[in-house]
């Protein structure tokens, strides 16, 4: 028997990087809808997670949390999906997934916040040194790229493209063109238009 995927989100969370990813693996899965100020915080859910946050995604016995985490792990429960790379291109894969989620994500937030790193002590000591050093090594990165790793779309990619279009969207990193380039033809995949509806859907429903 398959084991039961279920995802637990917000539509106004990261667990929207997750829904992408669960659609392009193709697999059924089935949503529970997390309220911020009441089943979040809940026993019944802390004792999945902790921290009292979404998303979450249980897959039979298994549990896993963080976004970049589940990401990398439906690619390898799925294979037949093909969201991991060659063997040869794990180390480019491994990297930027977790450079997005590991210097990315705090560096745009931080920034975001007014919040400046201004010593080099201070920038040594985060992990991400500055917001313009962390997205210049991107956008070099992804300079005549079509993908973050290999020469094919992966697990990585959902990740990578769902940070860059987040910031774009809301003027949190600079639209470089490397950026644009990257993130356009995702938006055409039909995993991601898939997951958008449905996130749209629990919106209007007033999740």
């Amino acid at each position: 028997m398959t084991k039961e995927l279920i995802l637990y989100t917000h539509p106004q969370s990261r667990g929207a990087i997750v829904q992408w990813m669960l659609e392009e693996i193709g697999q059924p899965y089935s949503v529970r809808v997390m309220d911020y100020k009441t089943n979040m915080k809940a026993p019944e859910y802390l004792a999945l997670n902790p921290m009292g946050k979404v998303p979450a995604l249980k897959h039979g016995d298994v549990v896993v949390t963080e976004t970049a985490a589940i990401c990398a792990y439906l690619a390898d429960a799925f294979p037949q999906a093909e969201l991991a790379p060659a063997l040869e291109d794990r180390g480019e894969y491994y990297r930027w997934l977790f450079f997005a989620a590991g210097c990315g994500e705090p560096a745009m937030f931080d920034h975001a916040a007014g919040w400046i790193p201004e010593t080099d002590e201070l920038q040594s000591s985060l992990g991400y040194g500055t917001f313009e050093k962390t997205f210049d090594t991107l956008a070099s990165w992804l300079a005549d790229r079509s993908y973050v790793a290999g020469d094919r779309f992966t697990a990585a990619d959902v990740y990578v493209g769902s940070l860059l279009r987040f910031g774009m969207d809301f003027n949190l990193i600079p639209r470089k063109p490397e950026f644009e380039a990257y993130v356009a033809p995702f938006l055409e995949r039909p995993a991601r238009q898939q997951a958008d509806a449905k996130i749209q859907a629990l919106m209007e429903e007033g999740a």
